[in-house]
């Protein structure tokens, strides 16, 4: 089930990469974000990685941890909570 963190999440893929007439409800929490899911693509990883940063206030260290982390929102919100961002934050 989708909590806040889940939300907010969707919400900053979409602020970042200015996916236009989206919103959080479009996007599959379970989806890839990148190739057939989302259709992210290398500039679009970039981008996530300074949002997560500025939002969220969490480091993605290097590639193959950031490849884990945004391999879906589920991924992405797994990895934030390892990093000690909560629901509500």
């Amino acid at each position: 089930m989708s909590g806040t963190l889940h939300t907010r999440v969707k919400q900053m893929i979409i602020d970042r990469l200015q996916l236009e007439g989206m919103t959080p409800a479009d996007i599959d929490d379970a989806a890839p974000l990148f190739g057939d899911g989302l259709g992210l693509d290398s500039i679009d990883a970039l981008e996530l990685v300074i949002g997560i940063e500025k939002v969220f206030g969490v480091r993605i260290q290097d590639e193959e941890v950031g490849a884990k982390a945004m391999a879906s929102v589920n991924a992405l919100v797994e990895f934030m909570r390892s990093k000690g961002v909560a629901e509500g934050d």
